[in-house]
């Protein structure tokens, strides 16, 4: 699998030391009192790196990187690293060449806090392979078990009841309400008689004008008037004057 394959770091500290452990005399543990701390087998740099669900605590030089020692860790706390009795700075690791041959060494950091994180990492690498194989469990459970159909059959339905919906009640014909006749046009307000508005208080009456006499507009056939003349006051110019009457047109012109 791609994720067995990829290798990820999860700790590196620049400064640990290794020890040559004596045999165990007992069942109850290893005691760092027991080596000789002041003297060191190698002294280099440490890496815990992790392959899948398993680990590796690699010891390489701190200069090159130049591989000393490793030890493949698949399950912590286990036989693969143990810690001693009375310190908490070191450990007792199992190492593995590849060849099937393995060895027991001492493992010490300079400081506490370094022992710290150590003990740390692995912990959580190996609360995370815990937690993957639950949940590997869990959808093989799943898988295994039948599943549900909850798909309709054919000609099958169902009924959904929703509350809190009133009903609208069919109105009677003679209930509706009566629209406006004439295209939704509203009747005039009140005080409008014949089309016209009436004016406010206080401003009078605007004054109709005079019509023109009907029987002179309807009148289109006759061009005579109905009434007859009046005397021409200038008829006497009209006709031309005779020589015996010059005595009357002289008085005329004084009458004038």
């Amino acid at each position: 699998m791609a994720e067995e394959t990829y290798e990820s770091v999860i700790c590196v500290k620049p400064e640990v030391h290794v020890y040559r452990i004596p045999p165990r005399a007992t069942n109850r543990g290893y005691r760092a009192a027991d080596w000789k701390l002041e003297e060191p087998a190698w002294s280099g740099r440490l890496r815990i790196t992790a392959k899948g669900k398993v680990a590796f605590i690699k010891l390489e030089d701190k200069t090159s990187g130049e591989l000393f020692a490793q030890a493949p860790v698949e399950q912590y706390p286990g036989s693969s690293v143990e810690a001693v009795t009375d310190s908490s700075r070191y450990f007792v690791v199992r190492i593995e060449d590849g060849n099937g041959r393995h060895a027991f060494i001492g493992l010490g950091f300079a400081d506490r806090g370094d022992s710290f994180d150590f003990n740390v990492a692995l912990q959580d690498h190996f609360k995370w392979v815990r937690q993957e194989s639950e949940l590997a469990k869990q959808e093989a459970t799943q898988s295994a078990a039948p599943k549900l159909d909850l798909g309709f059959k054919e000609g099958q339905t169902i009924k959904i009841n929703i509350g809190n919906i009133k009903k609208k009640e069919p109105q009677s014909p003679g209930s509706a309400k009566s629209r406006p006749v004439g295209g939704g046009l509203l009747p005039p307000p009140p005080g409008v008689k014949g089309g016209t508005f009436l004016p406010p208080p206080g401003v009078p009456k605007p004054v109709a004008p005079a019509q023109a006499p009907t029987a002179a507009l309807l009148d289109f056939g006759d061009e005579t008037p109905s009434t007859k003349p009046t005397a021409d006051l200038w008829g006497d110019f009209t006709t031309a004057p005779s020589s015996s009457s010059k005595d009357t047109v002289h008085s005329g012109w004084v009458q004038f």
